[in-house]
């Protein structure tokens, strides 16, 4: 039976550290365009350069650089520049939980609707 003025010790088992890093990584996917860029990027069978990522969300080239740099900094992205294009690619040493969450996410996602 509960007392009105008492608590219960509850244990706190995450880690700040981990729960801050993951929250990053969720803000980071949490909005609808980095998202599908995560979708594209893990689907991708070779790196995808910046213009494709342009023509594709009929966004620019600022603005597509900017979502890329969010999800560089969570450490989602790897990228690379050639000439005057930059590459970008999922990257191949995710921590686990990481590529878990990602999996769990992006298991089913659906098709494009026409615009």
């Amino acid at each position: 039976m509960r007392r009105r003025g008492t608590s219960l010790e509850i244990p706190v088992r995450a880690d700040p550290d981990w729960a801050d890093s993951t929250a990053e990584v969720l803000r980071a996917l949490a909005d609808r365009t980095r998202l599908s860029m995560v979708a594209a990027l893990r689907s991708a069978e070779q790196p995808v350069c910046i213009c494709d990522f342009t023509v594709a969300y009929g966004l620019s080239q600022p603005t597509i650089s900017h979502h890329m740099g969010k999800l560089r900094a969570v450490g989602l992205v790897d990228s690379r520049k050639q000439g005057i294009w930059i590459y970008y690619s999922l990257r191949t040493n995710l921590t686990p939980a990481v590529e878990r969450l990602l999996e769990a996410v992006l298991r089913e996602v659906p098709a494009a609707r026409a615009r």
